[in-house]
């Protein structure tokens, strides 16, 4: 019930922050990169580097996993796994990467509640674990734009589910600015900053012109 009294200036719970999320990477390998024909691919892998940075930048845990690395879909994507040169995938079998036992430790190792989802493909290694970890409490926030699925409905379609299921839609981009969520946090200002200059495409071309008409701490 609504009470004038209550109102105050303070940040929802619903909030993600650095110290309530953990992000979940599921599958960016080749092959799946071969099949996702929901977007274009290459802005699929930029949106996914630009997530990880958001993740190193403000310190949030990730968990890194593959399927079937050697036998099928090929290495972590080189540029995600760059982003966490001392971090190894954790391989699994299964289509769902909530029935694996060392994932859903890692997961639940981090004592993080909101899961910020992402990964290939979007109907199937993106939804599976997702409807998992919703029926068993965590809140999930599936970035859309860092996933991808086989067709632009297999894709939409999944994250139809997924949201009749109580999992929130995001764009990599809105993670970062959430994490960041004040300018005068200074501490993270200069690698948000750096992020969007290298993956945020027009936004980060407006910083750049900001920086250098007005000054280095113009853009926000």
């Amino acid at each position: 019930m609504f009470d004038i009294a209550q109102v105050h200036a303070g940040p929802s719970s619903d909030l993600l922050t650095p110290d309530n999320a953990v992000m979940l990477f599921v599958d960016h390998q080749p092959q799946m990169f071969f099949g996702t024909g929901s977007g274009d691919r290459a802005a699929i892998i930029n949106s996914t580097v630009g997530l990880g940075k958001a993740a190193r930048a403000f310190d949030v845990p990730a968990v890194l996993t593959t399927v079937a690395a050697e036998s099928f879909s090929g290495p972590l994507l080189p540029q995600l796994a760059a982003v966490f040169p001392d971090q190894k995938p954790i391989d699994r079998t299964s289509m769902n990467a909530w029935e694996d036992e060392a994932l859903v430790e890692a997961v639940r190792a981090t004592g993080r509640k909101k899961i910020i989802l992402s990964g290939l493909w979007t109907e199937v290694c993106l939804v599976l674990p997702a409807l998992s970890a919703l029926e068993q409490g965590y809140e999930v926030y599936v970035v859309s734009d860092a996933s991808g699925g086989v067709t632009p409905a297999a894709h939409e379609h999944a994250l139809q589910r997924m949201i009749a299921a109580g999992a929130v839609p995001v764009t990599w981009v809105q993670v970062l600015l959430e994490l960041q969520r004040d300018w005068a946090r200074t501490e993270t200002y200069g690698a948000v900053m750096e992020i969007v200059k290298e993956h945020a495409g027009a936004y980060g071309l407006g910083v750049v012109y900001a920086q250098t008409v007005i000054g280095p701490h113009a853009a926000g």
